[in-house]
């Protein structure tokens, strides 16, 4: 509790009280504008962490603390991130979730996404493994993203492709991806294996030569993973009740943190899908949450 008042101090805010759900959300509205708005990272997570640790005796009496478990994880995600502390961020989940399997499919999602940005996807290979094998996960709404990512964002980048085949072959495959899902990923598993033969002594440099060859194709498949992981979230917090509203910028947030994950420039032409897209969705978001409260003007 000391790091949460040390934190909100240092941004001239007073702490929320942390008895009940709806004072959590007060303070995962802290955490979200520490981080969003003054830039104070440091703050960020230790809010978000003192938040998950006073949620161990209300997480038995209500379950919508799962949806303010995983948005305190997100945003502590972020901020570790930013303070160029990544190394910490699955040990500092796995301190909150226990079992690999039990981790929210978007936190997973994050994590991989994450990992992959900085070089270091096999970290996530074994959770994501153990993950998806999961029967208890085969049901969740992010199942088949968190399979494509560990596919293209862990197996493929480390030369795995023996294993990639075989994901798209067994019954995680068959559930996550249309069998022309399937199709595309082993076409993709098998321009790697033919660039690795190619050049054996850089296959990073043929990885970074097809995307260059195909940007079109790859931002598509990111348009569909940050489409994807919106409409979860905004189910998720549709579900909270009458005082989600606060819990409803950590969308914003999580929607920021995609953006920095891929350092967009909005220069570029080949950011203006991705801007079109993101507006589109937010216009969305916005209708579907503040409809009753917000008229535009005529």
């Amino acid at each position: 509790m000391n790091r949460l008042s040390d934190s909100q101090a240092r941004s001239g805010r007073s702490p929320p009280p942390l008895s009940g759900s709806s004072q959590l959300c007060q303070t995962l509205d802290s955490a979200a504008e520490l981080m969003m708005v003054h830039g104070d990272f440091q703050a960020a997570f230790d809010t978000c962490d003192a938040g998950l640790e006073s949620m161990g005796q209300l997480e038995a009496e209500d379950n919508r603390c799962a949806e303010l478990k995983a948005g305190f994880c997100m945003i502590g995600i972020q901020a570790l991130a930013e303070l160029n502390r990544w190394r910490e961020v699955f040990s500092w989940v796995m301190q909150h979730y226990e079992h690999q399997e039990h981790v929210p499919a978007k936190i997973m999602q994050l994590c991989i996404l994450l990992h992959s940005k900085v070089g270091a996807p096999a970290v996530m290979q074994e959770a994501s493994r153990v993950w998806l094998n999961c029967p208890s996960n085969v049901g969740a709404s992010g199942f088949r993203s968190v399979a494509e990512l560990y596919l293209l964002h862990v197996l493929v980048p480390l030369g795995h492709l023996e294993e990639a085949r075989e994901l798209v072959a067994s019954e995680v495959g068959c559930v996550a991806f249309t069998e022309e899902q399937r199709q595309t990923a082993l076409d993709v598993v098998e321009e790697k294996a033919r660039q690795s033969q190619e050049d054996p002594k850089n296959p990073g440099d043929a990885s970074d030569a097809e995307i260059a060859a195909h940007p079109t194709s790859n931002q598509g498949s990111l348009l569909h993973k940050l489409e994807a992981m919106v409409r979860v979230l905004y189910r998720s917090c549709s579900r909270i009740g009458s005082y989600s509203f606060p819990v409803q910028k950590v969308v914003l947030a999580v929607l920021l943190l995609y953006m920095l994950l891929f350092r967009m420039d909005p220069a570029l032409p080949s950011s203006f899908m991705w801007i079109s897209k993101l507006l589109q969705l937010i216009k969305q978001m916005w209708s579907a949450m503040l409809a009753p409260h917000y008229q535009p003007l005529t």
